[in-house]
C-alpha cells in the first residue's frame, strides 16, 4: 500500500548553510538529508513524504526543499514558508517545484504573519497559486486569536501536531475545544503528528490517545492525515519512526481507516499519484 509520512524536515549543510532569519537553530543529532529521510521512509514501507520548512535552519529560504523535491522523482512534496517580499515569478517557481502550501507559525515572531494586512495578502497569493494554508502553534490562546481568519480564509485549512495540546487541562481547554468546533464545523483538516511534543509519558505515548481519539471524531476520519515529523527538532527525549507509528496504529486499529489517513486523505490533499 502506499503511505505518506505528511510532516518532516530535512537539511544539507554542503548544499545550503544556515539562514540569518532562522526562527531557531538546528543541532548536530537534527540533521537529515532528503535522500536520507526517503531512505528511512523505504525501510518502514512508505513511498512518499511532505517537507515541511520549519522556520529553523534554513529561515524562509525554501531553497534546499525545492531541490530535494526535484530531485526525488514524485516521491515528495513541500510546504514553504513565504515571505512579503517574494516576487510572483518565485511563487510560480514554488508551484511548478513541488510547493503545495505555506506555514505560518503563530507564536514565532520571525515567521511570516497570519494576522494582519500582511497575513491577509500572504492568503491571498496562496488561493491564486492553488495552495493550503498549514498552521503551527504551541497556545491555545494564539490559535484562538487565528480563528476568525483561519473560518474566513477561503482555501483549505491544515492544523499541525494534533493542536499541541496540554495533556495537564484535559479535553475541556478552551484552545482544544475551539480546535474541535473548527474539525465539526469546517473542512478544516487535522495533522495527527506530534504526540511525542505533547506527551507527558513519553513513548510510548498511551496519554495522547485520548485527545487524539477526540480529534478523529469532531473532524472525521477522512480530514485526518500523519506525519512523524522526522528528524524530529526540539524533541524532549529520544524519539523514532516506529513508536510514533505505532502510536497511530493504536488509535486507528481498522486497516481501511489507516489507508485513508496514511494514502487516500494526503495524496488528495497533496495531488500525489502511486
Amino acid at each position: 500500500m502506499p503511505a505518506v509520512d505528511s510532516h518532516a524536515h530535512a537539511f544539507d549543510l554542503a548544499r545550503q548553510g544556515w539562514g540569518g532569519d532562522r526562527g531557531f537553530d538546528i543541532q548536530a543529532n537534527e540533521l537529515g538529508t532528503a535522500p536520507q529521510f526517503l531512505h528511512m521512509l523505504s525501510c518502514h514501507g512508505f513511498t512518499h513524504g511532505v517537507l515541511i520548512n520549519p522556520l529553523g535552519g534554513y529561515g524562509a529560504n525554501n531553497t534546499y526543499m525545492l531541490e530535494a523535491i526535484k530531485e526525488a522523482g514524485g516521491r515528495l512534496k513541500g510546504v514553504a514558508l513565504l515571505p512579503e517580499a517574494t516576487p510572483d515569478a518565485e511563487i510560480l517557481r514554488m508551484v511548478e517545484g513541488g510547493i503545495v502550501g505555506i506555514r505560518f507559525n503563530l507564536d514565532f515572531p520571525t515567521s511570516p504573519p497570519l494576522l494582519g494586512p500582511v497575513g491577509a495578502r500572504a492568503l491571498a497569493r496562496a488561493r491564486e497559486a492553488g495552495w493550503f494554508a498549514q498552521v503551527h502553534y504551541h497556545h491555545g490562546d494564539s490559535f484562538i486569536e487565528a480563528l476568525p481568519v483561519l473560518r474566513s480564509a477561503k482555501l483549505p485549512v491544515i492544523i499541525d501536531h494534533s493542536g499541541r495540546p496540554e495533556l495537564e487541562g484535559g479535553l475541556h481547554q478552551k484552545g482544544f475545544q475551539a480546535l474541535l468546533e473548527l474539525g465539526r464545523s469546517t473542512d478544516a483538516v487535522i495533522k495527527l503528528s506530534g504526540v511525542f511534543r505533547f506527551s507527558l509519558t513519553g513513548s510510548p505515548y498511551a496519554d495522547t490517545d485520548a485527545h487524539v481519539a477526540a480529534l478523529i471524531e469532531a473532524f472525521g476520519i477522512d480530514r485526518c492525515i500523519w506525519g512523524s515529523d522526522w528528524p524530529f527538532l526540539r524533541a524532549k527525549a529520544r524519539t523514532d519512526f516506529g513508536p510514533l507509528l505505532a502510536a497511530l496504529h493504536r488509535v486507528v486499529p481498522d486497516a481501511a481507516d489507516r489507508e485513508r489517513v496514511l494514502w487516500s486523505n494526503p495524496a488528495r490533499l497533496f495531488r500525489m499519484s502511486a
